[in-house]
Formats: C-alpha cells, sequence, structure tokens
C-alpha cells in the first residue's frame, strides 16, 4: 500500500508543482518573484518535518503520513483561493503546505523500512522511491488537460490543477488510513529487543532526540551529511540547468527532455541502487554517489553548447543522487535504536530540504554572477566532507553497521 500512496502522492506533487512558477508570476504580477512558489514549497517540507516526526514517534506512520497529505491537500485549496482572490502572501502559504504532499513521499521511503532487517533495508526503501518514477512522469503531463476541466468556471486554469492535486492527495492519505494495517513503526517498536528500543525516561523533544542520536553515531552523521550533501547538490544544479540551456540556443522540448532524463536517472533505477547498498554495503554506495555526482559536474559544467554533454550529465546527477539518498536512508535507519528512528528521520528532511532551499536560491546568484561551470564546481566541492566521513578508519572496521 505504501507503493500505490507514493504513486498518488508523487502525481498529486508534480500535477500542481508544474505550473507553481506561472502561476506566482501570474498572481504577483512578476517574473522575478516566480520562483518563490516552489521556494515556499520547500520551506514548508522543512518546517513541517519535526512536528510530523513526533506525531509518528508517538502514534506511528500512519497517523503522520495521513496528516501530511491532509495538508497537502489544504494547501493546494488556499493556491486556488489565493489565485481567485488574488493573494500573493495567501499564495506562499498555500504552497508551503502544499509541500507537505513532498514531505509524506519522503517519509515513506523510512516507513518502508520499519519491518525489514538490515539485509533488505536498501532494496525495500528503493521500491518506494521507484514508485515516484510513474507519479513524477505522468503530473507534468496530466497539468494541461487538469487546466482545461476548469475552462469557463470561476476556478482560473492555471490554478486547476492544484484543486486536482488536492483531490489525488485526499486519495493517498485514504488509502494510508485504510490499508497501512498494522502500522509499521508502532510494530516494529513492539518487537525491538530490549535495549534496542531507546532509554527509558521523560520524553523529549524531536529535535533534541535526533540531535543526540546523530551526535552518538559516527555513521548517524555520515548518514545525514550524505543525504543533505547529495540533494543539495542535485537541487542546486538542477534548477539552474534550464537556465544553462536556454543561453546556449536550446527550445523548450529539448530543454523538457534533458530533465526527463534527469529525473529517470533519480527514480528509475533506484531499484539497482537498493540492491547495491544491500549487496556491498551503504559505504560503497555512498562512495559511488561522491563519484557520479562528481562526474555529473563535471559533465554538466564543462558542456557549454554541446546539448548532449548536458543531457548526460543531468541523467548521472540522478543517478548518483538516488545512489546517495538510498544508501544514506538506509544507512541512518541502521545507525539509530529504534526508539529515535523516527526523530532522527525528520531531522534528516529538515536539514536537506533547508540546505536545498538555501543551495538552489544561492544558485541564481552564482550562476548570474559566475556562471553555470563554477556553480557546478562548488557542488562537486559539497561532496567533500561526504568523502572525508566515508574513508574515516573508525567506519571501516569489520562489524560497523553499513561496512
Amino acid at each position: 500500500m505504501l507503493v500505490v500512496s507514493q504513486i498518488l502522492g508523487g502525481l498529486g506533487v508534480a500535477i500542481g508543482i508544474a505550473l507553481a512558477p506561472m502561476l506566482a508570476a501570474e498572481v504577483s504580477g512578476s517574473e522575478a518573484l516566480s520562483g518563490l512558489a516552489p521556494t515556499a514549497s520547500v520551506v514548508g517540507t522543512a518546517l513541517l518535518s519535526l512536528p510530523l516526526a513526533a506525531l509518528m514517534t508517538s502514534r506511528g506512520r500512519r497517523s503522520g503520513l495521513v496528516l501530511a497529505y491532509l495538508i497537502g491537500a489544504l494547501g493546494g485549496g488556499l493556491v486556488v483561493l489565493a489565485t481567485v482572490l488574488p493573494s500573493f502572501p495567501l499564495l506562499l502559504l498555500g504552497m508551503a503546505a502544499f509541500g507537505a504532499g513532498s514531505l509524506a513521499g519522503l517519509q515513506a521511503r523510512f516507513a518502508a523500512a520499519d519491518l525489514v532487517g538490515p539485509e533488505r533495508r536498501g532494496r525495500a526503501i528503493s521500491t518506494v522511491v521507484w514508485a515516484t518514477t510513474i507519479g513524477s512522469v505522468l503530473g507534468p503531463n496530466i497539468s494541461a488537460p487538469a487546466s482545461r476541466l476548469f475552462r469557463g468556471t470561476p476556478v482560473p486554469e492555471a490554478a486547476g490543477p492544484f484543486l486536482c492535486s488536492a483531490a489525488v492527495f485526499l486519495l493517498a492519505g485514504l488509502v494510508v488510513a485504510l490499508a497501512l494495517r498494522p502500522d509499521p513503526l508502532l510494530t516494529a517498536r513492539a518487537l525491538a529487543p530490549e535495549g534496542l528500543a531507546g532509554p527509558a525516561g521523560p520524553p523529549k523533544r524531536p529535535l533534541r532526540v535526533g540531535i543526540d542520536a546523530v551526535r552518538e553515531s559516527p555513521m548517524a552523521r555520515l548518514a545525514l551529511v550524505t543525504v543533505t550533501v547529495s540533494h543539495t547538490a542535485m537541487v542546486s544544479i538542477m534548477v539552474m540547468t534550464p537556465v544553462d540551456l536556454g543561453r546556449h540556443g536550446a527550445g523548450l522540448q529539448l530543454i523538457g527532455l534533458v530533465i526527463s532524463g534527469h529525473i529517470a536517472g533519480m527514480y528509475a533505477f533506484s531499484p539497482v541502487m537498493g540492491w547495491l547498498a544491500d549487496r556491498f554495503g551503504r559505504l560503497a554506495v555512498i562512495g559511488l554517489a561522491v563519484g557520479l555526482l562528481s562526474l555529473a559536474a563535471l559533465l554538466a559544467g564543462t558542456a557549454g553548447p554541446r546539448h548532449g554533454q548536458t543531457a548526460v550529465g543531468l541523467f548521472v546527477l540522478g543517478l548518483g543522487w538516488s545512489a546517495g539518498m538510498i544508501a544514506g536512508s538506509a544507512l541512518l535507519t541502521d545507525a539509530v535504536p529504534q526508539s529515535a528512528q523516527a526523530a532522527v528521520q525528520g531531522l534528516s528532511d529538515l536539514t536537506m530540504n533547508a540546505a536545498a532551499g538555501v543551495g538552489g536560491a544561492a544558485a541564481g546568484v552564482i550562476v548570474a554572477q559566475w556562471g553555470y561551470g563554477l556553480l557546478n564546481a562548488i557542488g562537486a566541492a559539497l561532496l567533500l566532507p561526504v568523502a572525508a566521513l566515508a574513508l574515516r578508519r573508525d567506519l571501516r572496521r569489520p562489524g560497523v553497521a553499513g561496512g
């Protein structure tokens, strides 16, 4: 059922988010503000990470995922209302709430890992990540027909897809509420051997629980840095690639094909990355992620007018993100006690989305001032802490998780 809800959730996000910049420009009256709509969605995803992690810690995955989809549906409705009024601040608030739909998809990968052993955890996570492919590919293609459904109604055509997204989020939440039984996190906690469930004592805030657990585990620190840096490097390079392609004469159709190839690299090969993480260890696949992301930065950053090289670079960038996200997520779950997993996973989603939001905003300034090549060089440089942590000798002792 996680796979079904992930397909629906990915579809809901992709239907709406594809038109968010255009809608923001229409409501605000300024193209310069168009990028704030997707940025607000990323910020919303980050801000909601810890509250939903707290809910999952106390009530289980089902409650947290259902609430995330409900908030996402509410966000879609607010976006439509903001378009009708019109109100740009309300639009940004709606996009922030809409980001909860993305957060549900991120948390679903951890739900898949709750009831499987470490030897199968990578494949379980990768299966849920792979399911996102279907929704991510279909969503942008449904946006235009969804817009036409509202022609002649009080709902502006550009906002229509967000109503469709809200409906899909509600359906995804219904699937989780009815079919995700028993709750995987609560069941895993009940089955955890004594001593693995975490220390007794008064409950702490999820942020404190997550920080303490990461501080106590070198593997958790490596996993958190891997997920955060992989996501930030990918987002920073990806968001500015259409701009660079346009500067070198690429049309909208070619830009769309390049981004489609990138999305295929992110999701379509995730089962391979999950198998590799289980078969050869988390550290090996993290090393693969560093290599792929570095190669992608080299290819894209030196492509110039060679559009084919840019396309290859973006595809490799997606593969590197997939390797880092899956191996890092599996290692993060391996490395902390059962009682701290939801809090640490919420902390992971907070840091990766916050960092990616900053990286995406900074990327535009970097490209405008110094060029796309330097942006890729900076993206590659961000990988150095991951490589340094992965090469630490104390992480490579026999028997260390993920080695």
